[in-house]
């Protein structure tokens, strides 16, 4: 075994380290801790030097880092198969600018959202791995979604010889096209259950399922092993890292900032993985100032970031940024990790109390390690409103995530005066979520449903429909499961006739 191996451990104090295979396979760690790499490498290169390299290598030069016990041909060979021509755009992630900000559009694969953006690459890293392990189960991924997950792992594992995937979502808690996506999904593989909750049930659900050592054990009997397609799997992790720095060399060779000149991520944030990713990217290396952690009306994260007290005792509010309508956000335990010093014990009793109060409270040194955030939400309205001026003002069309990262990126900038250069997530493209975009912009649109708007905003904004949504309200429901929370191991034990 090579002595330059990162291997893994859980967040929560397991001793036993793993490689990225074995991490990537199991999706969680033995103790329901999640998998962190021991150390973040560095990117120990120039970045001026690689501000004309294209996506495919970039990944390539960032992912060989952290799962060291893959091959490079191996590497290369799932990074070809995943950014291929199912992106519009040979770019991968274009940068817009505008209203003075840097919009970075990780919209431009399949199912019209960032987790394409891994969930493209997740499943390619996996069957490699499974091969690495000679494991010889069916692979089951198992994943809770609040709308954009589902669809991209879906899109990722359909067909994937050797894997199953089930995929929980909250039933009447995602917008029309986000749930027609789904539910309209081909191949024998794929299950989607809707589950009368929300979000939080169906995560929770999942998590007690990895944690349940008899349920494992019916599992493991029928030749089936359980894994993750969620932010929670660090296959899905450390890919969106990538981004960060694709964004950066971006500005760099259009000389919109100077070489190792500090810019600043806005991220709309639910379950905190994509703004974990943009963290990471500081620690290895990239000139970062402020991460801005931007919330809906949920706001259990921008609470955190200021009082330093994780509460979710509170109402979950349904809002037109759905994938954000959360109040436990699984990866932020990663950052736990992080501020405590990699205190496992710590963590794993923040979590109890989490989970057996609802809170927890972190100490004074660990609040000090979090300057590098900046917490804020957006009301709806406010969302609303920053859809309508940057489309009149620029005829630029946003989702109602990406607005929620608008919003409190202005709120910042009126706070602080800061005038540091910042990149905006776009998360998702505006035709995933037609009604509250078109009606944001102007009330006539309430009369049309959301599928008839596609045409609308398409004509407004002068784009085509993107294909994945093309005439998606013509094609044929294919899952119709609906369950209460309660019977999800029953559906699953359904499923693989248990």
């Amino acid at each position: 075994m090579q002595e330059n191996n990162l291997y893994y451990q859980s967040t929560r104090g397991d001793k036993k380290r793993v490689l990225s295979a074995e991490a990537i396979i199991k999706g969680i760690a033995d103790d329901g801790g999640l998998f962190v790499p021991e150390t973040i490498p560095q990117i120990n290169k120039n970045l001026y030097r690689l501000k004309s390299i294209d996506y495919k290598e970039l990944a390539f030069l960032i992912i060989k880092k952290f799962f060291t016990d893959y091959r490079q041909d191996e590497l290369k060979d799932c990074i070809n198969r995943a950014y291929d021509n199912k992106f519009d755009t040979e770019i991968i992630a274009p940068l817009s600018k505008k209203m003075g900000a840097y919009f970075l559009e990780l919209y431009h694969g399949p199912t019209l959202a960032f987790k394409d953006m891994a969930l493209s690459l997740l499943p390619h890293l996996l069957k490699k791995a499974a091969q690495k392990l000679n494991l010889n189960q069916e692979i089951v991924i198992l994943t809770a979604t609040s709308g954009d997950t589902g669809k991209a792992a879906l899109q990722g594992f359909a067909k994937v010889e050797g894997t199953k995937i089930i995929v929980f979502f909250p039933y009447k808690g995602v917008s029309k096209i986000q749930e027609r996506q789904m539910l309209t999904q081909e191949g024998a593989n794929t299950y989607v259950i809707g589950i009368k909750g929300n979000f939080d049930d169906a995560q929770r659900g999942v998590k007690e399922i990895f944690e349940d050592p008899v349920f494992n054990k019916k599992i493991e009997e029928k030749n089936y092993i359980f894994s993750s397609a969620n932010s929670i799997n660090i296959g899905r992790l450390i890919p969106q890292i990538v981004y960060y720095f694709y964004a950066y060399l971006n500005m760099l060779s259009e000389g919109e900032i100077k070489n190792g000149e500090k810019i600043n991520i806005a991220v709309p944030t639910g379950n905190f993985g994509d703004i974990l990713a943009a963290y990471y990217a500081k620690e290895m290396g990239l000139p970062v100032n402020k991460l801005i952690c931007a919330s809906n009306e949920n706001k259990v994260l921008a609470d955190f970031f200021e009082t330093g007290v994780y509460d979710k005792r509170r109402k979950l509010v349904m809002t037109i940024s759905p994938s954000m309508d959360i109040l436990v956000s699984s990866n932020l335990e990663r950052l736990l990790w992080a501020i405590s010093e990699r205190e496992a014990q710590k963590v794993k009793e923040l979590m109890n109390s989490l989970k057996e109060k609802g809170y927890y409270r972190i100490d004074s040194e660990m609040k000090k390690r979090l300057k590098d955030f900046y917490g804020g939400f957006a009301p709806q309205e406010e969302s609303r409103q920053c859809i309508k001026e940057i489309f009149e003002k620029s005829k630029y069309l946003i989702d109602p995530h990406t607005a929620v990262a608008y919003a409190v990126y202005k709120k910042y900038i009126k706070e602080t005066g800061d005038k540091t250069r910042t990149v905006i997530v776009a998360t998702a493209s505006p035709f995933k979520f037609t009604k509250s975009v078109m009606e944001s912009i102007d009330s006539r649109y309430k009369k049309f449903d959301d599928f008839e708007l596609t045409e609308k905003m398409s004509d407004l904004a002068q784009i085509p429909i993107p294909p994945g949504i093309r005439d998606i309200e013509k094609k044929p429901i294919r899952h119709k499961m609906v369950c209460e929370k309660e019977e999800m191991r029953a559906k699953i034990a359904e499923i693989l006739t248990l």
